[in-house]
């Protein structure tokens, strides 16, 4: 994969001035544009479409300080107004295209990324991959902003919103992996945009015959393969360590990718303030 990615990169290099094609792009590597899009900004720490935006304005700050008007730079870097390649300027350099003109700066300047693998070995990975047939995802769903690092105060009040003896219902209706108490993300936009919506459901899995109350929302989940991360400890850090080190370690290292569809923690124990959990992390996977 980390071979992949750094193909990706200078493909955008050769690309900076035309649009970008990340699905053919990434058949081209051989693999999908869901799961491309996924591991670049997951080990960039930046969405793919920011990258390029970053490369495209950088490159294009050597135009603007040379004398070609401003509208024939815009239609180059795919602008149809000096406006619209202006507002895109200046939301990443932090200055206008006349400042730059007259004063030659500041200028921020995004460096070409590089990919490597760093095996280091300090975090222990348990994980299986299990298939499995079709399932339904039952529960009380929202919609939340994504957020990377930390307690994500939204789901929070989601969960609190609810009161205890909904919990034990829940738990009562379950009956299928993944066990226990679920925290699902669904819609997850695929570069895992900071602050971009997604879909939280707060329930459990049961098998295709069971009946939905009326109550409850529902997340129809196709058969397939799931590999799956057990991780214990503090909480939500230690689920977030292995969360990141399935992109940093385990999809570089074995032959699966991530294929779309909801990702999904189950809660197996718990300390009574949260503080610490024993949880699995289950991703939809194929084949890579």
């Amino acid at each position: 994969m980390i071979a992949e990615l750094n193909r990706l990169v200078e493909l955008v290099e050769e690309r900076l001035t035309d649009d970008l094609d990340v699905a053919g792009l990434a058949t081209g590597l051989g693999t999908t544009e869901y799961h491309l899009r996924r591991m670049f900004s997951s080990l960039a720490g930046m969405p793919l479409s920011e990258y390029v935006r970053r490369r495209r304005m950088a490159v294009a700050a050597a135009d603007v300080l040379g004398d070609e008007d401003l509208l024939s730079i815009a239609v180059r870097y795919g602008y149809g107004s000096t406006e619209a390649f202006g507002r895109a300027f200046r939301s990443v350099h932090g200055v206008g295209l006349g400042d730059v003109r007259r004063d030659g700066g500041p200028l921020r300047t995004q460096p070409q990324i590089r990919f490597r693998l760093t095996v280091e070995g300090n975090i222990t990975m348990d994980a299986r991959i299990t298939d499995r047939a079709a399932f339904r995802l039952i529960g009380h769903a929202g919609r939340v902003p994504l957020i990377r690092e930390g307690v994500n105060p939204h789901i929070q009040a989601h969960i609190a919103s609810l009161p205890a003896t909904e919990h034990e219902r829940l738990k009562g209706l379950g009956d299928t992996e993944p066990a226990g108490l679920l925290q699902v993300s669904a819609d997850v936009d695929p570069d895992y945009t900071e602050g971009s919506e997604l879909t939280y459901l707060h329930g459990v899995a049961v098998t295709g015959a069971a009946d939905l109350p009326d109550d409850l929302d529902e997340i129809e989940v196709p058969g397939g393969t799931w590999a799956v991360f057990r991780t214990e400890g503090e909480y939500p850090a230690s689920l977030q360590a292995i969360w990141a080190a399935t992109a940093t370690d385990w999809f570089p290292s074995n032959p699966w990718r991530l294929r779309p569809g909801p990702s999904i923690v189950a809660i197996l124990e718990r300390t009574e303030d949260f503080s610490a959990a024993v949880c699995e992390l289950w991703l939809p996977v194929e084949r890579d």
